[in-house]
C-alpha cells in the first residue's frame, strides 16, 4: 500500500472511477449514493495524473471501451447520479432528504425550490436525489454502511419503510435533454427510463406522484399555442380532467402541483426563452413561496465554465434583459479562460474544429437569427456570412452527439442543459445596439423563431419588442455560458460587435 494514497485521495478516485463506469456504459454500476463531497485536497491533480496510469491499465485488461476524454464528453458522464457533490449541493440534498422524511412521517405536502445560475449543477442534484432515493428505498437491514459517508443516516432502519410504494419522476420539458436523462435511467440500477416524463405525462397520470422532480422549471408551458394541433387538445382534455373545466388560467406548472403530493422544482428564470414559457411573475411566486416555508435552495458554485461564477454575471451583465447599456460593468479577464471574438465566421469554424480535435465537443451555435430552410430542403443552406455557408441542426435530439453537428449550427433548443468544452457563438442580427442611445434592440424582422415572438390570443397576450428584447438576450446568454474551458465569438450586427469587443479579451 502507498502511504501517499490517504483516505481523502482513496475516496475521491473511488469516486472518480465509478463516475467513469457510469459514463462509459459497457457495465452497469451497482454502487449506491451515499454520499461524497468534492474535496480540492492537496495535489489533487497531481494524483488524478497518476490515476491515469491505472485507467490506462484498467482499459487494456478490457474493463473500459473508451478514453477518459471520450466518456467525460458523454452524456452517460455529465448526467450520472455517481457524482461527488459540491458543498452547496451537498447541504441542499441532505436539508431536503430530512425535509421530505419529516413531511413523510406527518403526511404534509412539500414544494421546493433549487434556484441556480447555469452551470450551478440543478441536473446533477436532481438525478442524484432520485438515485439516492431508490438506494434508500432498496436499502436492507443487514446492509454495511460506511459512517463517513454524507448520507449514511438515511440508511437506517425506518427511512426506506417510507419510501415503499413510493412513486417518483423527473419532468424533463426539452425533448433533447429529456432523451439523454433516459439513457442514463435505462443505465443505472433503482432508476427506470419510465420515470422520466413529460408534463403532458403528468397530466394525463391517472395515478399520483409521491415525488416529482422538475428540470428546467422555467421551460414548462402557460397556455398558448403548442407546436402541433393534437397537442392542444391534448392541454384542453389535461385542464378539463383536473379542474372540471378548460380553465386557461392553469399552466403545467399547475399541473404538476395537481398530480404529485412534493415538488422539486429547478429553477432559473432568465433561461426563459419563449412566449410559451412561465411567467416571470409565476416564478417569481414560486420562489417567494419557497423561502417562506425556508424550502429554498440557491445553488452558486459553478460546475461548468472555468472561469466560474463571475464569468456568467459578467456576461449577464454585458447583455442585459432590459437593453439599458448606459452604464457598462468594467471590464473583467478571466485566466486560463479562453475568451475570443472574431470578425471573420469562417476562422472562427476553423478555430472550434481544431478545438474539436484536441478535446472534443466544440461546437457552433446561434440565435434563431436565420430562416431553417434546409428542414424542407437538406440541399439548402441557411447560414451564409462571410461567404462561410452552414446549415442548421440536422436533428433535434442529441444533436450535439450525432454526426455532422461539428459541420452544423445548434440552435437554443439542442443545447440548452448540455455542456460544451468550447461553444462558437453566433450572434445575428435580431440583437442589436443603438451606439448613441446606448441601448441593446430586436429586429423583429432578423428573428425567425414563429414560436418565439407569437403572441397569445387565448391569454390575450400580446408580445412587444420589449417582451422579444428580453426572451433573445436570455438566448444568448445561455449560448454564452454553455463553453467549459471556452467561448468564441462571431456578431453580425457592427455596432453591437464594436460594443462587445470592448470587454471580450483572452
Amino acid at each position: 500500500m502507498d502511504d501517499r494514497f490517504n483516505k481523502s485521495v482513496c475516496l475521491d478516485l473511488e469516486s472518480y472511477l465509478i463516475r467513469l463506469f457510469a459514463g462509459d456504459g459497457a457495465f452497469q454500476v451497482l454502487n449506491r449514493n451515499e454520499g461524497i463531497t468534492d474535496a480540492d485536497y492537496y495535489e489533487r491533480a497531481l494524483y488524478r495524473e497518476t490515476f491515469r496510469e491505472v485507467f490506462d491499465r484498467l482499459k487494456d485488461d478490457g474493463m473500459f471501451t473508451r478514453s477518459i476524454q471520450e466518456i467525460e464528453n458523454s452524456d452517460l458522464f455529465k448526467l450520472s447520479p455517481f457524482k461527488a457533490l459540491t458543498n452547496d449541493q451537498a447541504i441542499a440534498v441532505e436539508d431536503i432528504l430530512e425535509g421530505l422524511f419529516t413531511d413523510l412521517r406527518t403526511e404534509a405536502s412539500s414544494t421546493i425550490v433549487i434556484q441556480g445560475n447555469p452551470g450551478t449543477g440543478k441536473t446533477v442534484v436532481a438525478i442524484y436525489l432520485l438515485k439516492l432515493l431508490a438506494d434508500i428505498r432498496a436499502a436492507q437491514p443487514g446492509d454495511v454502511h460506511d459512517s463517513d459517508s454524507m448520507f449514511s443516516e438515511f440508511f437506517v432502519e425506518g427511512y426506506p419503510e417510507m419510501l415503499q410504494n413510493f412513486r417518483m419522476g423527473i419532468v424533463v420539458p426539452q425533448q433533447s435533454l429529456r432523451e439523454s436523462a433516459i439513457k442514463v435511467f435505462r443505465k443505472t440500477p433503482g432508476l427506470e427510463k419510465s420515470m422520466v416524463l413529460t408534463a403532458f405525462d403528468v397530466g394525463e397520470s391517472d395515478e399520483m406522484f409521491d415525488l416529482l422532480i422538475v428540470d428546467e422549471t422555467h421551460r414548462l408551458n402557460q397556455r398558448a399555442n403548442q407546436p402541433s394541433g393534437p397537442l392542444n387538445a391534448k392541454f384542453q382534455k389535461i385542464t378539463e380532467k383536473l379542474y372540471g373545466f378548460d380553465d386557461k388560467t392553469k399552466t403545467q406548472l399547475d399541473w404538476i402541483k395537481a398530480r404529485s403530493k412534493h415538488q422539486i422544482f429547478l429553477v432559473d428564470a432568465e433561461q426563459s426563452v419563449r412566449p410559451a414559457d412561465l411567467p416571470t411573475e409565476v416564478l417569481d411566486d414560486l420562489n417567494s413561496v419557497a423561502k417562506a416555508h425556508r424550502r429554498h435552495y440557491p445553488l452558486a458554485t459553478q460546475m461548468r465554465v472555468q472561469a466560474g461564477a463571475d464569468y456568467v454575471e459578467y456576461v449577464r451583465s454585458l447583455l442585459p434583459v432590459d437593453g439599458d447599456l448606459r452604464t457598462t460593468p468594467p471590464l473583467q479577464t478571466f485566466n486560463g479562460y479562453d475568451l475570443q471574438i472574431f470578425d471573420d465566421l469562417a476562422e472562427m469554424h476553423r478555430a472550434i474544429r481544431a478545438k474539436d480535435a484536441e478535446h472534443g465537443l466544440a461546437r457552433l451555435v446561434a440565435g434563431y437569427a436565420w430562416e431553417w430552410k434546409s428542414k424542407g430542403n437538406p440541399t439548402t443552406y441557411d447560414i451564409e456570412l462571410d461567404g462561410h455557408r452552414l446549415k442548421w441542426n440536422s436533428t433535434a435530439v442529441d444533436w450535439i452527439a450525432s454526426q455532422g453537428s461539428l459541420d452544423e449550427v445548434g440552435s437554443i433548443h439542442t443545447v440548452q442543459g448540455y455542456d460544451l468544452n468550447y461553444a462558437g457563438v453566433v450572434i445575428g442580427a435580431d440583437l442589436r445596439f443603438d451606439p448613441d442611445a446606448r441601448r441593446l434592440y430586436v429586429d423583429r424582422a432578423s428573428y425567425f423563431d414563429k414560436k418565439g415572438k407569437e403572441n397569445n390570443p387565448t391569454l390575450g397576450k400580446v408580445y412587444t419588442d420589449e417582451d422579444l428584447l428580453r426572451f433573445i438576450t436570455n438566448i444568448y446568454r445561455v449560448l454564452l455560458t454553455r463553453g467549459i474551458r471556452g467561448t468564441y465569438l462571431y456578431v453580425c450586427d457592427p455596432p453591437l460587435r464594436a460594443y462587445l469587443g470592448h470587454f471580450v479579451r483572452e
